[in-house]
């Protein structure tokens, strides 16, 4: 299936999905941060959309964050590595991302298409997965498939924003349940208080490390090599092999998610 760059359409798209209610289930709803979750047919595609106010911070910073891969690597705790791949247009790239499971479940990691919109007072960044000629599965990681991953960042005034982050992820196995509730009620509400305390802290970080450099608002920045759509395809999950974790048993002592 060949890669289509997300129009419009796309983003308004994306856009009234995280602002709508309707289907959503609120799994967790503490100190202005929300997690909701809406089962698929399959268990395992099953959407999260969290909302977080960030009191504090400009809409214009957390877009940066989220866009600052150096910045990232000083935050996201679960990151393993990141690194961009190619260009595709001025506002959209090719890039990689490996992320650390919960013990005793492998770690995944994704190849994803990234487009990214200002719009007035609102900024959005939405990827899925692709196929890159030179970027297949790796040996150590399942290679799990974003089918519609992205945030909305609405500006709330001077110094105050709400950020949505909206995720289908098909992780390539049969997860146990403990899983998906984890996330649900542990690790997605961590993961965006960690970008809000990030963003809080990136101006003075950003004033002493290329505060000039930022390519995903200045495009003749960007010395990535170009890449052509035509040399990609969606990563679809039926192409990439099926790991059954289902009968893994919960590591209590993996990680900090429940402190």
């Amino acid at each position: 299936m060949p890669v289509q760059i997300p129009d419009d359409a796309d983003f308004s798209s994306f856009k009234g999905e995280c602002l709508s209610s309707e289907g959503w289930v609120s799994r967790y709803n503490k100190a202005g941060t929300t997690v909701w979750c809406r089962e698929e047919e399959s268990k395992a595609l099953q959407k999260l959309k969290m909302r977080i106010v960030c009191k504090g911070v400009a809409a214009e910073t957390l877009y940066d964050v989220l866009h600052d891969t150096s910045y990232r690597r000083k935050w996201d705790s679960n990151m393993i590595e990141t690194y961009d791949i190619a260009r595709l247009t001025a506002n959209a790239d090719v890039g990689y991302y490996s992320w650390k499971c919960p013990t005793p479940l492998k770690n995944r990691d994704f190849v994803t298409m990234r487009s990214w919109l200002p719009l007035g007072n609102d900024y959005l960044i939405i990827n899925y997965s692709v196929k890159h000629p030179q970027h297949p599965p790796k040996k150590d990681y399942v290679r799990a498939v974003s089918l519609l991953t992205g945030y909305l960042i609405q500006s709330d005034g001077d110094n105050c924003s709400t950020l949505y982050y909206l995720t289908q992820v098909d992780p390539k196995g049969s997860l146990p349940k403990w899983v998906v509730n984890r996330v649900s009620q542990f690790v997605a509400p961590k993961a965006m208080r960690k970008i809000y305390k990030a963003s809080l802290k990136y101006p003075e970080w950003k004033r002493r490390h290329g505060p000039a450099l930022k390519p995903w608002l200045f495009p003749e920045q960007n010395t990535l090599p170009c890449v052509s759509a035509n040399e990609l395809t969606v990563q679809t999950a039926d192409s990439l092999e099926n790991i059954d974790e289902s009968g893994l048993t919960e590591d209590k002592h993996s990680d900090e998610d429940e402190n």
